[in-house]
């Protein structure tokens, strides 16, 4: 029948618009920024680097291992290494970014860059109020303005950082046993080993 697209799509329309009055979900439009949709979980937009704890500079995942940076496909990860060490979140020695900028006027949030970490120091953020009045330095984000919270990442993408977090713990926790099990063997091996006599000296024989 001639003409029946436009009918079925003209009574699509009218179905939304009448719905619109009894039903919250037939609504095709929100009162924004008095009003915003939820964000769905899987959502993602620009990078962000975690932390663990309260201080953010200590508290950073990252170790500078340069992965993100070489795999990002539009070179928008630049990363500078510190020649130093200093404890992380749970007190272990680990270099750390001493410079690390993401240009988000040239990132596609592809995602690559998290998908490549091994430390999951690096996860998608969802906001997108980004809009600035300087397009050079307003969209060159430094490690500071990039440091978020685990508890951001957890409100972001619940099951996400839950699943990260229980296998970062099972981590952990097999590295402090291995570590308990090693001052065991050596504490056990130093009770066992036998004692040398003392050698006589010269009055003594």
């Amino acid at each position: 029948m001639f003409g029946e697209g436009i009918l079925k799509g003209l009574a699509e329309t009218a179905r939304n618009f009448l719905g619109s009055y009894v039903s919250k979900n037939r609504l095709t439009t929100v009162q924004y920024p008095e009003e915003r949709l939820p964000q769905i979980e899987a959502y993602r937009n620009f990078p962000f680097l975690v932390y663990d704890g309260e201080d953010w500079q200590q508290g950073l995942r990252c170790v500078s291992c340069f992965i993100c940076e070489k795999e990002c496909p539009p070179k928008c990860i630049f990363i500078e290494k510190s020649t130093d060490k200093k404890p992380d979140a749970v007190g272990k020695p680990q270099f750390y970014p001493k410079a690390f900028n993401i240009d988000v006027s040239v990132c596609m949030s592809c995602q690559i860059c998290v998908e490549v970490c091994p430390f999951d120091a690096i996860k998608m953020d969802t906001y997108y109020e980004l809009s600035s009045t300087n397009r050079f330095s307003g969209l060159l984000w430094d490690k500071k303005h990039l440091a978020k919270s685990n508890e951001h990442y957890h409100k972001i993408h619940p099951t996400e950082a839950a699943a990260v977090d229980a296998q970062l713990a099972a981590e952990r926790a097999k590295t402090a046993a291995k570590a308990k099990a090693a001052a065991e063997t050596k504490s056990a091996a130093t009770a066992t080993a036998p004692t040398t006599p003392p050698v006589p000296t010269a009055t003594e024989k």
